[in-house]
């Protein structure tokens, strides 16, 4: 369908009618179908990602959509967010989903190096209906997670048992000793853990490597994934283990991710509603779907209770944590799933991390990132008890930054773990006098100036599978987060994303194609009429 079959008629009626000073009346058209109205429940990287790879194939097949957002959080981007050092917006750091890769084929490609700004296409590339240019270049500048710590001593990278230091890396890449240590400990693994990787990311399956190859990298692969995804080894999946290790050219939008998601939306020219919570969603008799919704929790402004009617809705979030009730007559309805419960710290202070607290010497400083894993002779165990004898999943000092206040200069660090970290453990690991318990911290203001603390239903425990859950709920419903149990990230809810865009705009195109599009979804077109105006 073309954009001039749409409106040619009716400007031509309305010129006639004008001419003729004729009263214009809506009279209904076989041929005009209605804009297709979709409802996105989730602003995070699947809900995103579904309004504007939806909003490109309605351009691209000459269909009208209208796209409507909610979320019941005030800001977009889900999983991905940041807050502000000192509550201070010159210090933004991620809080969640902290990096993609140059493999994430989606972002990399709704990211290019330059200024932060949007800089959409001409009008004489496709638009949407509303003559909208709907495919963007989102242009975010990216940097490394990791920045300014060059001068700050210590070594790069350590990985740590709870006792000693599995691994040290002294600089941000591995010197000819340290390539010679790594060989010396772990074999050949590394190398082929990498060679498998390519072959996994890639999704190669022409040769079964899995049994001959495990030996070799199961003690370097436990380091590395038990960081990435906070789970030991035996309990995730084969193909995520290999994820943990694809962090070529790992990077970040400078001042967050969740920049990517909210271009992505608004280059979809979709409606956002924030602080909005979704609380129920039926099926109509006519088989367009009534969403019921009202203020979030907090919502700083007044937001009516009502309803509204989709054609098309997707459930762009963990179904278990969305408080959403479905109707009983919906064919599938998802099931709840364990997800790592994280707790993420992030926090400002003057000292370094302590060598004593990793049973370093005195005068030896701490590395500036900290992995760590379980010593040799303890098993793995599920759950939060997966932490082991470390206690805590990693230590990352971000930057160096300048107190506000003080003008001193500070050191900003995020701290993952499966427990909100204590005065105790602070105290031990910045190498401070006894706690005091007159502040938030039990620690003092001089010591520890800011902080900050989250729990995070972060991912699922990625446990291997035989099922998973369906992308299509019931007709016109459908569901993102269904992937989320085999593996989670920023990429693959912005894959789902897209798939599900997908499955929407072939479905609409086939049902207009044979005509069973339903009288309430088609839309009136401009007819003369006698009378005078």
């Amino acid at each position: 369908m073309k954009l001039s079959g749409l409106i040619g008629p009716a400007v031509a009626a309305y010129a006639t009618a004008a001419q003729g000073q004729e009263q214009i009346v809506f009279a209904p058209s076989e041929d005009a179908v209605a804009p297709l109205s979709v409802a996105i429940v989730g602003a995070g990287s699947g809900g995103a990602s579904t309004a504007y790879h939806l909003s490109k194939f309605a351009a691209a097949s000459g269909f009208l959509v209208n796209i409507t957002v909610f979320e019941r959080n005030d800001y977009i981007g889900g999983r991905s967010t940041t807050v502000s050092a000192y509550n201070d917006s010159m210090y933004p750091v991620e809080l969640g989903a902290s990096i993609f890769v140059k493999a994430n084929h989606i972002l990399e490609s709704a990211v290019s190096a330059g200024c932060i700004s949007i800089t959409f296409h001409t009008p004489r590339k496709p638009e949407n209906m509303l003559g909208r240019p709907v495919s963007a270049s989102f242009n975010l500048s990216t940097g490394s997670v990791v920045s300014g710590t060059s001068d700050i001593p210590g070594a790069s990278l350590g990985v740590f048992d709870g006792t000693s230091f599995a691994f040290i890396q002294e600089s941000g890449s591995l010197t000819w000793w340290e390539s010679a240590k790594a060989l010396w400990k772990w074999g050949l693994g590394p190398i082929r853990t990498n060679a498998l990787r390519k072959v996994t990311v890639g999704l190669d399956e022409g040769e079964l490597r899995s049994e001959r190859t495990y030996p070799l990298f199961k003690a370097f692969t436990t380091h590395i994934s038990s960081y990435r995804s906070c789970v030991s080894l035996r309990y995730i999946n084969g193909l995520l283990a290999m994820v943990c290790m694809s962090t070529d050219g790992a990077k970040a939008v400078e001042n967050g991710n969740w920049q990517i998601f909210n271009e992505m939306i608004k280059a979809a020219n979709a409606t956002t509603r924030l602080n909005t919570d979704v609380s129920a969603i039926s099926q109509r008799e006519d088989g367009t779907y009534l969403l019921q919704h009202g203020p979030s929790a907090g919502s700083p402004h007044p937001i009516d209770h009502g309803g509204d009617s989709f054609n098309v809705v997707v459930l762009a979030a963990p179904l278990q944590f969305a408080n959403i009730t479905l109707d009983r007559q919906i064919k599938h309805v998802p099931e709840a799933i364990p997800y790592v419960k994280l707790h993420v710290t992030l926090l400002t202070s003057p000292h370094l991390l302590s060598p004593a607290f990793f049973n370093m010497p005195p005068g030896k400083p701490a590395p500036k990132v900290i992995l760590t894993t379980l010593p040799a002779d303890e098993e793995p165990q599920e759950g939060a008890a997966g932490v082991g004898t470390p206690g805590f999943f990693s230590v990352s000092l971000l930057s160096p930054v300048t107190n506000p206040r003080t003008g001193g200069q500070e050191y900003l660090y995020k701290i993952f773990s499966p427990e909100p970290p204590n005065s105790t453990f602070l105290t031990h690991l910045l190498g401070l006098k006894q706690p005091h318990h007159h502040t938030e911290t039990g620690i003092s203001k001089e010591d520890i100036s800011w902080i900050y603390r989250k729990v995070w239903n972060s991912y699922p425990y990625e446990v291997p599978r035989v099922t998973f859950e369906e992308i299509q709920l019931d007709d016109n419903l459908f569901y993102t987060s269904g992937m989320d149990a085999f593996i989670s990230t920023m990429e693959t809810n912005a894959l789902m994303g897209m798939n599900v865009a997908r499955l929407i705009a072939d479905q609409w195109q086939a049902r207009v194609a044979n005509g069973t599009a339903r009288d309430g979804m088609r839309t009136p077109a401009l007819l003369p009429s006698e009378g005078v105006m």
